[in-house]
């Protein structure tokens, strides 16, 4: 039985590698832990199956960020702002837009 939030969520998706809602939870409890590479790695991962969650590209940037890795965030943040563009997610686009512009 796991003993942790983040046992229990990699167990979820062990047994459904397509569960959104814990591989958002997996990269969340990394980047809040301050895991940062291990955070960029899972919402990577959730973008390969969900290519537009927008969530994963604001915290995979973010996560970026604090890992030292400003350019990849960047790029992140580029690849959120499109993705939001294509699905009208106005709200998501204007955060990622903010953070890209804070970035310089």
């Amino acid at each position: 039985m796991p003993s942790s939030r983040l046992e229990m969520l990699q167990d979820m998706i062990g047994q459904d590698p397509r569960n959104m809602f814990a591989r958002y939870g997996l990269a969340m409890e990394y980047k809040n832990s301050g895991d940062f590479e291990e955070a960029v790695k899972a919402f990577s991962a959730l973008l390969e199956i969900e290519p537009t969650y927008s969530a994963a590209y604001f915290h995979g940037g973010q996560s970026l960020e604090k890992a030292g890795r400003v350019e990849e965030a960047r790029d992140m943040y580029r690849r959120g702002v499109e993705a939001t563009q294509s699905s009208g997610d106005d709200h998501a686009r204007a955060e990622m837009q903010g953070a890209l512009d804070l970035l310089g």
